[in-house]
């Protein structure tokens, strides 16, 4: 049986926007944790904290949009490290009713772009990414949004330490303003379509 659409208790949310990272105060900050970031900022946005519960997840509920116009939107950080996030993916599907794989919205680092560089993407493959091969394997699609934030490629040698260390200032300025990008193409994917947000971030930086 599928985990979209289905019927229980409750007006049912229109979107679930996850960001991926690792929890815990030493993993704040580093490459793996801008997806962290992004719901981060997208909550202050909104006026709402990310709050522990049920789920495996960090979450806020809020509205994006115009009252009398809005869309009932999930903030959520899966606190069950990075490799089985689409535990707390799937849960939150059946909670909040998500209706379907194309109202997720998953932010998460990407080795093969370049430090700062932002792509909104629609389904597709998972790249040996941990995060999204968990995601995958709890909806049973890959058709969920994606917005990748680039923090490149390792040295050589250096393997995940390079995704789990802090992150040196030269880089940084970057990576916060992707961040900042990535929660502007959450809110346009939600406002305008992923087309829209698709035409703006996906050009040459």
């Amino acid at each position: 049986m599928s985990l979209f659409g289905r019927t229980g208790k409750g007006a049912p949310f229109d979107w679930l926007v996850v960001g991926l990272g690792n929890p815990g105060p030493k993993y704040i900050g580093t490459r793996h944790n801008v997806g962290e970031d992004v719901v981060k900022l997208l909550a202050e946005r909104h006026r709402e904290q990310l709050k522990g519960g049920r789920d495996n997840a960090l979450t806020a509920e809020t509205r994006f949009g115009a009252p009398g116009n809005d869309d009932r939107v999930v903030l959520s950080f899966p606190i069950t490290y990075m490799n089985e996030s689409g535990q707390a993916v799937g849960a939150q599907v059946r909670r909040y009713r998500i209706p379907s794989v194309d109202r997720i919205i998953v932010i998460h680092d990407e080795l093969d772009l370049d430090p700062g560089v932002l792509r909104v993407k629609e389904g597709g493959g998972l790249a040996g990414h941990n995060g999204l091969r968990s995601i995958t394997a709890h909806t049973k699609s890959q058709d969920y949004l994606r917005i990748r934030i680039g923090v490149g490629k390792p040295p050589s040698g250096a393997g995940k330490n390079y995704v789990l260390s802090k992150v040196p200032n030269s880089e940084r300025e970057q990576l916060d303003i992707a961040v900042v990008d990535a929660a502007d193409a959450v809110e346009l994917i939600i406002s305008d379509g992923v087309d829209a947000a698709m035409r703006r971030y996906n050009v040459k930086q």
